[in-house]
């Protein structure tokens, strides 16, 4: 009670004659509210601009260390760009144009009879499957002959000078004791500059 009463008897106009505890304890509530409206006025914002800036800087950071391995690790980056350019150009050559189809095709055919094979099916595609960047056309073909003469046909298809895959490929026995292979061989082409801009123009 004594305290209560001391606090209403105390004038705010003749605070330099306040006994020191109230002295301290005012000027200690003076400095907090001090504190605390300088946090939430200026403090506050400026913390925040801090924050941003420090992740700002670790953003650069990261950045910058990409960059420096990607500068450190170019020549090496040069040198496969170049291997890879010239393994696309060489895998291109293996990919006819539409003027060197019809000589593929009559390659293929003379592959197995040049082994000896009996064509009973060689029948190309009615259209060819178009991808970005090549047309892919799928043969359908039946041949009868014997065991070592299908598989040197085989070893010939994988040895021309253009890409020709077999797929499907099933053998059965024939009546004469022969083997009949069914297959499916695939050739692809390029495409010409009109057909890849057709192709990106349809996407």
């Amino acid at each position: 009670m004594n305290l209560i009463i001391e606090l209403r008897q105390l004038d705010i106009n003749d605070a330099g004659n306040w006994p020191v505890a109230f002295k301290a304890g005012a000027l200690t509530i003076l400095f907090a509210a001090i504190i605390a409206a300088g946090y939430f006025l200026v403090w506050q914002e400026q913390v925040e601009v801090l924050e941003d800036a420090q992740a700002q800087e670790e953003t650069l950071k990261n950045s910058y260390l990409v960059k420096k391995r990607s500068a450190v690790n170019l020549p090496a980056l040069r040198e496969q760009l170049v291997e890879i350019e010239q393994s696309l150009s060489a895998l291109l050559k293996q990919l006819p144009d539409k003027s060197e189809m019809d000589a593929l095709l009559v390659d293929i055919n003379q592959a197995g009879l040049g082994r000896g094979l009996q064509f009973e099916l060689f029948k190309p595609a009615a259209a060819e499957k178009l991808n970005t960047f090549y047309a892919e056309l799928p043969i359908s073909v039946r041949v009868t002959g014997g065991y070592h003469d299908i598989g040197a046909f085989v070893s010939d298809i994988a040895q021309l000078p253009r890409i020709v895959t077999l797929n499907d490929i099933n053998i059965a026995p024939a009546n004469d004791g022969k083997l009949v292979m069914d297959a499916v061989a695939k050739t692809y082409r390029y495409l010409d500059e009109g057909e890849i801009a057709k192709q990106s123009g349809g996407k």
